[in-house]
């Protein structure tokens, strides 16, 4: 999906009951629409064109798929405890990371908070308010806010210092992004310019390695912890774009020093996020690694990842997943 072929629109869907996922008695299929000739996820917003690439990675998220519940079958018959986990105002899907690691991992979803023994916030809004719940293990509720000016804020707090910048007063590539979770539509504009409403302005990392590639490093979090990081490998010119040239599996502390992973560790605590994923650049330039998004229900693992990848990937956040719910 190509920065054009992705548009936003205001989401229509609210949740207020505490302790009640929006449960649609049709299924998933319910969570998307056709219109206008693309598929509209109902929850964000986001319209998304079918074209071979597209649906090329829907073939292999039905493999992957058939993979979990064969995993998740699996576990039924190791006899192991099966803590239950409850999601609160939305029921995530197989294709959400946590939900995939919750299978693999032998985590049951309870059908009621107070038979669960975890909850976890997860709502794909930008902004909003942690149902109230009587769970007393709580995962994600002080994770509010992940509008890209707070998560700016937070990480200019954290690592002293600046991502964000004025686009009337700097001269040069800046970037241009919405505001919104999930959108992808971020440009690189020529400042100085006017700000436009509903977008945040930083400044133009160089990402890119001796590839002529640039790299993204997204950095999966358990319990504020890096656990693992998928380099995603993308074009200079479809870095915005959710498409990756390749992708990779590595270990946190072969991309991260041990003061840039107690950054991250201190990020996380500040952000509220206790499970999720970041979204980390490194300028090559300066050196230094710059947290330019945060994802509290992203999407994984990685379609460009080799299969071997996939599973190491589950396996090492699956394990962190239960560690998280059920510590003993």
């Amino acid at each position: 999906m190509s920065l054009a072929q992705t548009e936003l629109k205001d989401s229509a869907l609210k949740h207020t009951a505490p302790d009640a996922p929006i449960l649609r008695p049709d299924g998933w299929l319910s969570d998307f629409e056709w219109r206008d000739g693309r598929i509209l996820i109902r929850k964000t917003g986001i319209r998304i064109r079918l074209d071979p690439h597209v649906l090329h990675e829907i073939f292999n998220w039905v493999l992957y798929l058939a993979l979990v519940h064969l995993v998740a079958f699996g576990t039924h018959l190791t006899g192991r405890p099966r803590p239950r986990l409850w999601f609160a105002p939305d029921q995530p899907r197989p294709w959400y990371l946590v939900r995939g690691a919750a299978m693999w991992s032998g985590i049951d979803l309870a059908k009621r908070a107070q038979d669960a023994d975890a909850a976890i916030y997860f709502d794909d809004s930008t902004t909003g308010d942690a149902p109230a719940s009587l769970v007393a293990k709580r995962f994600n509720h002080g994770c509010t806010d992940i509008s890209k000016s707070h998560v700016t804020r937070v990480f200019e707090e954290i690592f002293g210092y600046p991502l964000a910048v004025n686009p009337l007063l700097i001269a040069g590539e800046i970037v241009e992004k919405p505001e919104k979770n999930g959108v992808h539509g971020g440009r690189i504009v020529m400042a100085p310019c006017p700000p436009r409403s509903g977008f945040v302005y930083q400044r133009l990392i160089d990402s890119r390695d001796s590839d002529g590639c640039c790299h993204d490093l997204r950095t999966p979090c358990a319990g504020g912890e890096a656990v693992l990081v998928w380099i995603k490998v993308k074009t200079p010119e479809g870095r915005f774009s959710i498409h990756n040239r390749s992708a990779a599996l590595a270990e946190v502390a072969d991309i991260y020093t041990p003061q840039e992973q107690a950054l991250i560790r201190q990020f996380t605590a500040r952000m509220g996020l206790d499970w999720g994923g970041l979204d980390i650049l490194r300028d090559r330039g300066d050196g230094r690694i710059y947290i330019v998004d945060v994802n509290k229900t992203d999407l994984g693992p990685l379609i460009a990842l080799s299969w071997r990848d996939k599973v190491r990937s589950m396996n090492r956040l699956s394990s962190a997943l239960r560690r998280l719910v059920s510590p003993a």
